[in-house]
């Protein structure tokens, strides 16, 4: 067993990459199988946390550094990655498709980086002016909020997916041994799994809901939830003081 699981997937080549490859190796890896969709599965579901006392206690950010944490964390990664193949061999047609898929990923990560920088102002309650106004481009869902959200959830899954295409030819084109392939699809299953668990369980809860609750009085929540599967939550508990025509 041992000797199988540190043998190279494919016997017939050896697993000989020179130390460019293998960081590079590591790093994306690092990045895309594990960072970034980590990363992606918390904002999706944790913008609640469990036990939270929502909506009562509302706008708790851990699952907003976590992400940021994450996102850029794989990132940097994923710039010394880049940098480490430029001293690395590119032959093959494998490694053409590698290559096309990297930069495709890349490319489409810079867009994600630059989306979320130019997202606009938040606003409302929690991030009032000075002058007391509300105003903000999340609070209000301007335009410019709501193109980032479609651009923003849409971009991630897609990047999510073709990521792993990437690492899957990189490591077939490092000839990968069975451990590495067998820990990361492992890790992948049990992404896979939480995904289906939390999903089913209705965790997928609105960002705009999340931050300021359930209250329609917030503009945000008259406007239908951005991205798939997003839901508000219904049966809240009606906070004291707040009459029940404020709600869902």
């Amino acid at each position: 067993m041992v000797d199988w699981l540190f043998a190279p997937i494919e016997s017939t080549r050896a697993h000989e990459v020179g130390v460019w490859v293998s960081w590079h190796g590591r790093l994306m890896v690092l990045a895309w199988g594990v960072l970034l969709p980590l990363g992606v599965l918390i904002a999706r579901y944790f913008k609640i946390m469990p036990g939270q006392d929502w909506p009562r206690e509302v706008d708790n950010r851990i699952w907003w550094h976590s992400h940021l944490t994450l996102q850029y964390s794989g990132g940097v990664a994923t710039l010394v990655a880049l940098v480490l193949i430029f001293w690395a061999p590119r032959t093959g047609t494998a490694g053409n498709v590698h290559i096309v898929l990297g930069w495709v990923v890349a490319g489409l990560a810079c867009l994600q980086f630059l989306s979320g920088w130019l997202r606009g102002s938040k606003g409302g309650p929690t991030d009032a002016s000075p002058d007391g106004s509300l105003a903000g481009d999340h609070y209000d869902m301007t335009l410019r909020r709501r193109v980032f959200e479609h651009f923003h959830k849409s971009a991630g899954y897609v990047l999510v997916l073709l990521a792993l295409a990437a690492v899957v030819t990189g490591m077939w084109l490092a000839n990968a041994l069975v451990w590495m392939w067998v820990g990361l699809a492992g890790w992948w299953a049990v992404l896979g799994v939480a995904f289906v668990v939390l999903h089913r369980r209705g965790l997928t809860i609105d960002t705009y809901q999340a931050i300021w609750g359930p209250d329609r009085r917030h503009p945000g929540n008259t406007v239908k939830p951005i991205g798939w599967g997003v839901r508000r939550r219904e049966d809240v508990p009606k906070p004291d003081g707040v009459d029940n025509a404020a709600y869902h």
